[in-house]
């Protein structure tokens, strides 16, 4: 039988911010009192945004970690055993992709992860605090170490400055599954694979300093091919 493409399960929904998030951007100049730590943002809306290469890096992670997939050095997994051989099995590898291994058999990626943007009603109100406030729009939270025999903030420390997306704010995101007849059962395994992610991602955090109580997210109104579909 030919391997061919068969269709496409879709996910769409809200990322809804349980506490603020941080996914680092860049900055152009250096300015005396300025953010050490801006988020990434849109280059011409300058309003903040969720790349789909962090959401499906961290879903794909926290899979490898859950599986056991754990590429050499910690790099992801590349879907070879420790006898070089490939690991026909792995679902990882099929729905994410083998880590930089141009020579495998488990065919095109099966996993899509769009750029996830604003809700219109959110882009609007960052929109309406941009005009008023500026570049400072957003969350700004300074951050020292703990002196460890006194058990306060050093006096003399380092202050670095985070900009962060405030909790309660949210992202619409859109995941797509291209299904093949290259493994049995794939549409319900690939479907399986992306939910698991999606729940244990909201177990952990997103983008940065997640220790510190960053980047806490739920996945809500989620759809399946514009049905309501439930992950937990």
């Amino acid at each position: 039988m030919a391997k061919t493409l068969i269709g496409y399960h879709v996910l769409r929904g809200i990322i809804r911010c349980e506490t603020a998030l941080r996914i680092g951007g860049s900055r152009e100049t250096l300015e005396i009192g300025g953010l050490d730590n801006p988020v990434i943002k849109h280059p011409i809306t300058m309003m903040p945004y969720i790349p789909g290469s962090s959401l499906k890096g961290k879903m794909r992670s926290l899979m490898e970690l859950k599986l056991g997939k754990i590429g050499i050095g910690g790099h992801p997994y590349d879907g070879k055993k420790e006898d070089g051989t490939e690991d026909t099995d792995c679902p990882i590898s099929r729905v994410f992709g083998p880590h930089k291994n141009p020579s495998h058999n488990f065919g095109p990626t099966r996993i899509l992860v769009r750029d996830a943007r604003l809700t219109p009603a959110w882009e609007e109100l960052f929109r309406k605090r941009r005009e008023e406030l500026g570049d400072s729009f957003l969350e700004q939270k300074q951050e020292t170490s703990i002196h460890r025999e006194t058990g306060i903030a050093h006096q003399h420390g380092t202050l670095r400055t985070n900009e962060r997306v405030p909790a309660g704010t949210e992202f619409e995101f859109e995941i797509v599954i291209r299904n093949f007849n290259w493994y049995p059962n794939e549409e319900e395994e690939n479907l399986k694979i992306v939910t698991e992610a999606m729940r244990l991602l909201e177990q952990d955090y997103l983008g940065g300093s997640g220790s510190r109580g960053y980047g806490k997210i739920v996945f809500d109104n989620i759809t399946l091919n514009g049905e309501p579909y439930a992950i937990r």
